[in-house]
């Protein structure tokens, strides 16, 4: 042996150093046999249902698949068809070389193939011309480079995602679910055998419109799956399957749903993922399409032709559904524009959120009322939609009604967010300065997009905080922004949900509508008509309108767009029977009060027509009725006679003490007032007869001193004597309103900073008392 090692020792150290060369090669770092290629990609949707599948770069359809993805019988059937000699050998297959070079150059027979896997995979990854001698050669030199470079399990993988399977169709995992509707693993054995023969002819003819396969294609299939059965056992079900029609769909049947949602996320997305997961819920896709279609069908004659949806999930800001356009293939409406991505004059569907502000800066709660009367805002007059002015109205009505005056009042008074900042703060974007707009920016004199406004409506569901739409899943979670408080937010859904809905039929059929916040928009010119709303946990925005800008008088938001997306309610309601609006927190510091819904101030007696409201503590504006007073009359004249009384020739009469624009409303109307009698040469004003009430508590010169870490122990209780016709008693600091308290119980305050406050009781009959105190606050 030894002998043998040093008589041969020259050439076996050149096996050994060829051997350790190939291990370099094979351990050396190789690029992935994908580099070279570009894949489609597929879109699913929350289901998991395929919704798109878009073209490679080189318009091919091509998916790469793993192997351990990929059925075994494609797999067997592939190396029986092609290979069999495929992990025996380094490329090549000598034999098949031999033969095929022999019938082919020197026996002038017809030209056979010989190509191993691997030569196939290195002819379409070198993309060589195989079909002269010097092109054979050099496959073959690649196919062996391919050998020593990578694992037969790359090489297998590899081929079977290069491979054509006819038309623009590459890759065994792109066939399989154009043709089959399945992923590569779950096909079953016909369809298998099918797509190994495909490469080999993938010219087979398929008829396009109806995917029938040619007998051709058939006859290959059953040949392989007669030499199959020789090798494999086969059970007699899968037998009978090869005696039904084949039939592959055709890339032309390939879903193409949701388009325009599609297209943004291709647009948007940088996600190099072959597979993408979408917020898409197809059924509510589908149910919005063919109410929107049947909508503009019933209302074409009118000039209505587009429009656009879009529906998001408020809980967890996912896009369910989105429809950019009424028909995405029509030229005429420009129906690839995506709608809801438009820059558009919103109309009204910005006024609740002026009210949001009202309410947050302390300048009014639901009913409050203002004043719908002719107004000039200095250079800028602003009118209603009807021309006409309905003089006191409250906050609740003037929203739902769409009131201008009384928006565009309350947005003169915000600061602090201004109007136009809240719009910057809630991500509004491409707006102009804040002083191109001034105050016509409250009657859509900016513009927004369907999915900004929908984000809004959004914000109100969710206590106030933003966030940004998801159209895609992903783990990442957003921070929510704080835009207005819980509070604010939560009394201007309730505002919206008192919007009385359109009767129709279906609303009249239907035993539990589900409740709805909702509000209209219509924009100068007759452009653009808009309903927005909240329902169930649905935020939703129905835009009718012309890309092009085209004014039409149908494009009214009430008449043209709320049918429409109360149709789109009703058939979600319909489809899903148990959908519920989700219980949202009462924001904590939030009270419910009684109040003389004539005035929105506190109830008093002489006030009949009583009513609640939501008000915030310490920030909502509220104070007693001083429309309604009594005044003591003399039975004869009718004039106001002055104290001491004698009640066998006066009486107590209770009069409405109207502003003069307001008066002069009321009779513009003929519902005139009576005008109240002058008590001015009394010595003293009559609402305060009796005894007014006195505090009882806080003390007097007393110094309040609390310490923060203990202050939810420590408070301050506030207490009055009343007159016996006193049924209740409204406490005030430093002006803002904090409670209301029953004769002989006390309200509780807890002071948040130092200072000196003023405390201030008023009873129902309108007598007050008051005192200051001063608190500190020590560590």
């Amino acid at each position: 042996m030894k002998k043998f090692i040093i008589h041969h020792q020259n050439k076996l150290m050149a096996i050994l150093l060829l051997l350790m060369a190939i291990i370099a090669v094979r351990l050396y770092p190789h690029p992935p046999l994908s580099e070279s290629l570009t894949f489609s990609k597929r879109y699913y949707d929350d289901n998991n249902h395929l919704i798109r599948m878009t073209l490679a770069s080189d318009d091919r359809y091509r998916l790469w698949t793993p192997l351990e993805e990929i059925s075994p019988d494609i797999i067997n059937g592939l190396l029986l068809h092609e290979d069999q000699w495929f992990y025996y050998h380094l490329g090549i297959n000598p034999f098949s070389l031999t033969r095929a070079f022999w019938a082919t150059y020197i026996g002038g027979g017809n030209r056979q193939g010989a190509s191993t896997i691997t030569m196939q995979l290195a002819r379409m990854h070198w993309r060589l011309n195989t079909k002269t001698i010097m092109g054979k050669l050099h496959q073959i030199v690649r196919a062996i480079q391919l050998e020593l470079m990578y694992s037969k399990h790359d090489i297998l993988e590899a081929y079977l995602n290069y491979a054509p399977f006819g038309r623009n169709i590459e890759s065994v995992g792109a066939a399989s679910l154009i043709y089959f509707n399945k992923p590569a693993s779950q096909v079953n054995l016909p369809e298998a055998l099918t797509l190994v023969v495909l490469p080999q002819s993938p010219t087979f003819r398929i008829d396009r419109k109806t995917g029938i396969a040619s007998d051709a294609l058939v006859k290959a299939r059953n040949q392989l799956f007669d030499r199959w059965q020789e090798q494999y056992a086969v059970d007699s079900n899968i037998t009978a399957l090869f005696t039904q029609k084949l039939i592959l769909n055709q890339p032309e049947r390939l879903p193409f749903a949701a388009p325009h949602f599609v297209n943004q996320i291709i647009q948007e997305n940088n996600n190099d993922a072959e597979e993408i997961r979408t917020t898409l819920d197809s059924n509510l896709q589908k149910i919005i399409e063919q109410q929107l279609n049947t909508f503009i069908e019933r209302n074409r004659l009118k000039g209505i032709q587009n429009a656009s949806v879009i529906l998001v999930d408020t809980q967890t800001m996912k896009v369910k559904a989105l429809i950019g356009s009424a028909n995405y293939f029509d030229n005429i409406i420009q129906g690839q524009v995506n709608g809801t991505l438009a820059k558009r004059s919103p109309g009204s569907t910005l006024k609740p959120f002026i009210y949001a502000l009202g309410i947050d800066q302390g300048i009014l709660h639901p009913r409050t009322i203002l004043k719908d009367v002719a107004t000039d805002f200095g250079s800028y007059t602003p009118e209603n939609f009807d021309h006409n002015f309905r003089g006191p109205i409250s906050a609740t009505d003037a929203l739902i009604h769409s009131r201008n005056i009384p928006a565009v009042t309350i947005a003169s008074k915000l600061q602090q967010p201004t109007f136009y900042q809240f719009l910057i703060n809630s991500h509004i974007q491409k707006l102009a300065n804040e002083s191109h707009y001034g105050l016509a920016l409250v009657l859509g004199g900016g513009e927004v997009t369907s999915q900004e406004l929908v984000g809004l409506y959004a914000m109100l569901a969710n206590q106030g905080n933003w966030q940004p739409l998801k159209f895609v899943e992903s783990t990442e979670q957003t921070k929510p922004e704080k835009i207005l408080s819980p509070q604010a937010a939560f009394m201007t859904l309730d505002m919206l949900k008192q919007n009385t809905r359109p009767q129709d039929v279906l609303s009249k059929m239907q035993k539990n509508t589900l409740p709805v916040a909702w509000k209209t928009g219509t924009s100068w010119g007759f452009r653009d008509a808009w309903t927005a709303g909240i329902f169930a946990n649905y935020a939703m925005v129905v835009w009718l309108g012309n890309f092009d800008g085209s004014g039409n008088n149908a494009f009214v938001g009430v008449d043209a767009a709320t049918p429409l997306f109360f149709n789109i309610v009703d058939s979600i309601n319909a489809y899903y029977p148990n959908l519920r609006e989700p219980k949202r927190p009462l924001p904590s510091n939030l009270k419910r009060v009684d109040i003389c819904l004539t005035s929105g101030n506190l109830m008093t007696k002489w006030c009949k027509a009583k009513g609640k409201t939501w008000f915030i503590p310490g920030v909502s504006p509220i104070k007693p009725d001083t429309i309604f007073r009594p005044i003591m009359v003399d039975n004869l004249t009718g004039k106001a006679v002055c104290p001491p009384y004698d009640l066998t020739t006066s009486h107590l009469e209770v009069f409405e003490f109207w502003p003069s624009d307001l008066a002069a409303i009321f009779a513009k109307a003929g519902i005139p007032k009576k005008a109240p009698p002058t008590t001015s040469h009394c010595a003293s004003s009559q609402s305060y007869l009796g005894e007014p009430p006195k505090i009882t508590s806080p003390l007097k010169n007393v110094i309040y001193q609390f310490r923060p870490a203990k202050q939810k122990n420590e408070q301050i209780s506030f207490t009055a004597n009343s007159d016996g016709d006193v049924k209740s008693l409204f406490w005030f600091v430093n002006d803002s309103f904090m409670g209301q308290s029953e004769p002989r119980k006390s309200i509780d305050w807890i002071p948040t900073e130092s200072g000196t406050f003023k405390i201030l009781v008023l009873d129902d009959m309108g007598r007050s008392d008051s005192r200051t105190i001063k608190v500190e606050l020590r560590n």
